[in-house]
């Protein structure tokens, strides 16, 4: 079963993130990412206009459409002037290339200096890419947020497993326990079958598949046990 977070578990760690963690977070709950599908995201697939991201080669090689939360507009405008600020040294120094698809780096020989084209959230040093040989900055590696997530959620004192991945789970969950239908998550997860996504309705906010306990349906019974 996964990971689930409420409302106030997600808050908790958040607030024990900050900066490039703290909004790598935010996109992994608020447009329901997967942790390597957030390190990739390059700055072309951000619509601004649209309030949408282009989720580029997830899971099964499939292209999918997921919201952009508005609330994180200005924190995603000012990491694209940092990233900027990447590329520009770089290119000063004689470099500024991303890494590419290969064949898209082929048939797009100069892509790789373009802005639209680098990521998000790039690595913190360039390195020599084993393919093409070049020197260039590749994207941010997963341990980074992995590592600040599992001291955010052991500050927090949270009791849960609570991994970069329970972003994603509580993303689907919330949008249900808010009404939104089964099929509609379905493609803003990315999943080839609704049985899959329906593995979120386990919590509707009252606990195991939504079901009432019997107890609580016997409002006389507490206070007799408590008599006893």
């Amino acid at each position: 079963m996964p990971v689930v977070m409420t409302h106030e578990e997600v808050q908790a760690v958040l607030q024990r993130l900050s900066g490039r963690e703290w909004l790598m977070a935010c996109l992994m709950y608020g447009s329901g990412l997967r942790v390597m599908e957030c390190m990739r995201l390059r700055l072309k697939d951000i619509d601004f206009g649209l309030k949408q991201i282009m989720v580029r080669d997830g899971k099964g090689q499939k292209d999918r459409v997921t919201p952009l939360p508005e609330t994180l507009l200005p924190a995603l405008r000012q990491r694209i002037e940092e990233v900027k600020r990447v590329r520009d040294s770089d290119l000063a120094d004689g470099y500024g290339e991303v890494s590419m698809p290969y064949a898209l780096a082929r048939k797009y020989p100069n892509a790789a200096r373009e802005l639209a084209w680098w990521y998000l959230f790039p690595a913190s040093h360039r390195c020599r890419d084993p393919y093409s040989d070049r020197i260039l900055r590749h994207h941010l590696d997963e341990s980074v947020i992995q590592r600040a997530v599992k001291t955010a959620v052991r500050s927090a004192n949270l009791a849960k497993p609570v991994s970069c991945h329970a972003f994603r789970h509580s993303f689907a969950t919330h949008l249900l326990m808010a009404g939104q239908d089964i099929r509609t998550i379905q493609e803003l997860l990315g999943h080839n079958d609704v049985s899959t996504t329906m593995i979120y309705t386990h919590v509707l906010g009252r606990g195991a598949r939504g079901v009432v306990s019997p107890v609580d349906s016997m409002l006389s019974v507490p206070a007799e046990g408590a008599r006893a």
